[in-house]
């Protein structure tokens, strides 16, 4: 009974969840910059649902993020209070925050190629390229929408919502991360082919 409503449970923890974390962000104008992707996505997965219900693994996958993003637009991401982000090796202080939200960016690889395989759109191989090469699009466009609102909003605001916290290569290094956990969510669907599992 209970993984028969899992996308309905999540989606209604997800709701409270989001309701909680929009009261008294730390910035309300970087909040509303950062869950505009959040609103949108969510919308679209419980719009689609009925056409097209994702496997109980992609919905999990894709809710990381929704649940990691909301808690970065709350706080910013520079300054999510999780401490043990910044004493990792190498991160010299940094709030690695906004780079493991890239990472699970990456984690809607998974959805997207089962959408094509259980579709029957494409092939296996094709599937897995082209679902990665649209997060590294998605990622590299999201690079480029920060710096945009970044210059027009200027100011703090401007700052919190890009994020780099002084690191000339952290568009770049977003975009790896982007990329590694799109790499890391295509070799578990590899291994579990929801696609397969749907057509038994």
């Amino acid at each position: 009974m209970i993984s028969k409503h899992y996308p309905h449970l999540l989606a209604a923890v997800f709701t409270a969840f989001f309701i909680v974390l929009a009261i008294d962000p730390v910035s309300r104008d970087v909040w509303i910059a950062e869950v505009i992707p959040v609103i949108l996505i969510f919308l679209f997965l419980v719009a689609t649902y009925r056409t097209f219900c994702f496997s109980f693994t992609a919905y999990t996958l894709m809710a990381i993020w929704l649940f990691w993003h909301t808690i970065g637009g709350h706080y910013t991401f520079a300054n999510v209070p999780f401490e043990w982000l910044q004493s990792l090796p190498g991160s010299n202080g940094r709030n690695h925050f906004d780079r493991v939200g890239h990472f699970v960016v990456g984690f809607y690889a998974f959805a997207m190629a089962e959408w094509l395989m259980r579709n029957r759109l494409c092939s296996l191989k094709l599937a897995m390229s082209f679902s990665l090469f649209f997060i590294m699009s998605v990622a590299a466009g999201y690079e480029i929408i920060e710096w945009w609102y970044a210059v027009l909003e200027g100011g703090d605001a401007g700052i919190e919502f890009l994020g780099s916290q002084g690191d000339i290569w952290d568009a770049q290094k977003d975009m790896l991360a982007d990329t590694l956990g799109a790499v890391t969510s295509l070799i578990l669907f590899w291994l579990v082919r929801p696609d397969i599992k749907a057509g038994k």
